[in-house]
């Protein structure tokens, strides 16, 4: 007889049992389920409905379950559906039929919806440090190479020299937008759904306010249909993992490029590269692919679960059995990619004079002579056209670029260029004419990694104060 089956003449059909239990996935909830049933346990305690005898014995059973958990020395049943059956069942079997009383004043669809919130807030902060970690390895990368010069390219096609930092510089700056949306949206989550029942309340006289200041949450969801139905947090954390791994999708496109024959950049370290079991010589950027490659599912647990919710009546419908699958599988794929790509970029070999090869033997330094000739005094738009037929000039010559022209080929085209062109247009004096805020000048280049430096300051004190607000929620309270 299954907890519930009260009402019903039948055993449920096996296959029925296999297809809809969700204990194969949702057993990733135990820790947050135990910890949630703790502070419930108390709250009906300091609420009367529990005395402090049945509320003990429930505390005592649920730590010897977690124990166990811990230990691998519990198997979860399929006919027990979920964690949150199981975990009962257990419990009962544990302290005997006081365990039943565990699920006074409760709801498993209230259940759930904290038990993810709780496991979500922790993978949050993770995240969010995995993430700074990638930020201050690119940094430190960008600050030993602040000085080098690679070609600024839009529409793939080189456009204008910038610095290797400054390129670096702006994937750190993507990040910290990741960083902050995903400490936004703590507040939506750490929210306390329990208390809402099945959709309606509960006849007992609970205390939702006890439970959400024991587990640290900063309130209570407001309606008790809205706390049940909601997976809003589950959403925004996909939408927002999504973005985040699109940024690190841009970042393996570009180390694969880098690292090709073709451009010779930078070299991946051999840690993270695989070889061919056919051509000996091949050395495959496969991590960069694979994290490329691993935006499609993120992207696809969020069409999913917005796909799941579009159509659902208020309040809980076991549609929404489908919210756990795609958000663990995206916390485990950011997690994956986010550890080894720090390492990859701390260990990759960056390639000073390929890159600045490539800046000189180019026409990056066009907008420059532009530049240069409207400050002669020539309008833009002519200046423009002369320098669109030097760089013609240069083509048709075969192997010529600007600077290798002498000053009379220069002047036939226009008699404003003199002498001083030759140090106007050469890569170092074009990044170092970008001097201004946020620009590829050697000197805003290190006024944003200040920048950085402060804001992964800034993440490291808020995750911190996280965590010891988590770790002091599971040691205090009855809780540990």
């Amino acid at each position: 007889m299954k907890l519930w089956g009260g009402r019903f003449t039948k055993p449920t059909n096996e296959l029925v049992d296999e297809y809809t239990a969700s204990i194969h996935f949702d057993k990733r909830l135990a820790k947050q389920d135990v910890i949630g049933s703790m502070a419930h346990v108390e709250m009906l305690k300091q609420c009367d409905i529990l005395s402090e005898t049945e509320a003990g014995n429930i505390q005592d059973g649920l730590r010897a379950i977690a124990e166990k958990i811990a230990a691998g020395k519990v198997k979860m049943h399929v006919e027990n559906e979920d964690i949150h059956m199981n975990i009962e069942k257990l419990l009962i079997d544990e302290i005997g039929p006081v365990g039943g009383k565990l699920h006074t004043g409760r709801s498993r669809n209230d259940q759930v919806a904290l038990d993810m919130r709780l496991y979500l807030r922790e993978e949050l902060l993770e995240l969010i440090s995995l993430a700074a970690s990638l930020q201050e390895a690119l940094a430190n990368t960008a600050e030993e190479q602040a000085d080098t010069l690679m070609p600024g390219y839009t529409h793939l096609q080189r456009a204008q020299p910038v610095s290797f930092a400054h390129h670096l510089l702006a994937y750190i700056f993507m990040l910290q937008r990741d960083i902050e949306r995903l400490q936004e949206s703590w507040k939506r989550v750490n929210k306390s759904p329990l208390g809402a029942g099945a959709l309606a309340g509960t006849t007992f006289p609970i205390d939702r306010y006890i439970v959400s200041d024991l587990l640290g949450m900063d309130g209570i969801c407001d309606n008790s249909l809205d706390a049940v139905s909601d997976r809003d947090f589950v959403v925004e954390f996909l939408a927002n993992a999504s973005l985040l791994i699109a940024h690190l999708s841009r970042l393996c496109e570009e180390l694969v490029i880098w690292s090709s024959a073709e451009f010779k950049f930078i070299e991946l370290d051999d840690a993270f590269c695989t070889g061919s079991s056919m051509m000996p010589q091949k050395k495959n950027p496969d991590v960069a692919e694979l994290v490329r490659g691993k935006s499609g599912r993120v992207y696809g647990n969020l069409m999913g679960m917005l796909t799941t919710l579009k159509g659902l009546p208020l309040a809980y419908n076991k549609d929404m059995q489908e919210d756990k699958e795609g958000m663990f599988d995206t916390v485990d794929t950011l997690k994956g990619a986010l550890q080894l790509f720090s390492p990859m970029i701390e260990s990759m070999r960056v390639n000073k004079e390929k890159m600045q090869q490539a800046v000189s033997d180019d026409f990056s330094n066009a907008t420059d002579l532009a530049d240069y000739l409207v400050s002669k005094g020539l309008p833009f738009r002519e200046a423009h056209a002369v320098v669109g037929q030097i760089v013609l000039y240069c083509i048709q010559q075969g192997d010529k670029f600007i600077l290798d022209l002498s000053l009379a080929e220069m002047k036939s085209f226009s008699d404003l260029i003199d002498e001083d062109i030759y140090q106007a247009l050469t890569g170092m004096a074009v990044v170092n004419a970008r001097d201004v805020a946020g620009g590829t000048a050697i000197n805003r280049v290190h006024e944003q990694l200040q920048t950085v430096e402060c804001l992964l300051q800034e993440t490291d004190e808020w995750t911190a104060q996280k965590y010891e607000k988590l770790t002091s929620v599971k040691e205090g309270a009855h809780l540990s």
